[in-house]
């Protein structure tokens, strides 16, 4: 069967998934001076109004999902708490539904309060720290000590999980490296264990986006400029995937990537803007 038209879906999505970095916003590698791209206050204002409701993923854990909702709205977005998700939010659905209690965070706040909140107890990476977990984040202070106390936690039977394996992230003037794939490949080449992503592009991301919106991941629409995160986490849960132009997603940006490419290829969220709009008005005769 032919798949349906992108078009024809998009009318009929329930949910969106919104990238942050490069898709809605763009700033700092820390996230600081952050500023809305053309038409990305006014999409979540239109979707607002039009009651279908959104989140928004980053890969990022420089913050907590409530830290950032709150620099979203004082940048102009209507954004609640809830609708701001992180891996930290990915990881605690995972970790619970594990049993796990102690992980081992290789990250900050933005990445361990989150896992706090949720009940989990989080120990920093220290010679002799028993855990079930150990999650690899924006570490940027990571050092041979938490490498060796990372190490010992997995021999003993942690498993190790990364919030994100993509190399770099969109900011202003370009792209910044990320941590958390360096700092799990370290930890892999000396121990040869597993690796679970828990961010954006895996399933657990996108399940955890449609667990917050109450929608099936099939009637989502996944919005983002990364064309090895959002596009292929979109056609992992059978979602709509619509890439834009900004941030990461230039020309030529899903070349190589015959597998994961978007059903919608928009020049930014403005444009899609356009287009939603004009799914809403009525069929002529």
């Amino acid at each position: 069967m032919r798949d349906p038209d992108p078009l024809d879906r998009l009318r009929d999505i329930r949910g969106l998934v919104f990238d942050m970095d490069g898709t809605l916003v763009l700033g700092d590698r820390l996230g600081h001076g952050l500023r809305p791209l053309p038409g990305a206050v006014e999409i979540t204002s239109w979707a607002a109004r039009r009651g279908l409701p959104y989140v928004v993923f980053t890969n990022g854990t420089t913050r907590t999902p409530a830290q950032l909702a709150t620099i979203m709205r004082e940048i102009g977005f209507g954004l609640a708490d809830e609708a701001m998700l992180t891996p930290a939010s990915s990881a605690v659905r995972v970790f619970t539904r594990r049993g796990y209690q102690r992980v081992m965070v290789l990250g900050g706040p933005g990445l361990a309060e989150p896992l706090r909140e949720a009940g989990l107890e989080v120990v920093r990476p220290s010679a002799g720290q028993p855990a079930d977990a150990v999650l690899a984040g924006w570490f940027p202070e990571f050092t041979m000590p938490a490498l060796e106390a990372a190490c010992h936690a997995v021999w003993a039977g942690a498993e190790l999980y990364s919030c994100s394996q993509t190399p770099f992230f969109a900011v202003d003037g370009g792209r910044a490296l990320g941590t958390s794939r360096a700092i799990a490949a370290m930890i892999r080449s000396l121990t040869g264990c597993g690796l679970r992503v828990v961010g954006k592009p895996s399933l657990d991301a996108l399940r955890s986006a449609a667990d917050r919106l109450g929608v099936s991941p099939a009637r989502l629409a996944v919005v983002g400029d990364d064309p090895e995160l959002e596009v292929p986490m979109a056609h992992r849960g059978r979602a709509l995937a619509i890439a834009v132009g900004t941030g990461l997603g230039g020309a030529g940006a899903a070349e190589g990537l015959p597998s994961r490419r978007p059903h919608l290829r928009v020049r930014g969220v403005d444009e899609l803007l356009t287009i939603l709009g004009a799914s809403d008005e009525p069929q002529r005769a």
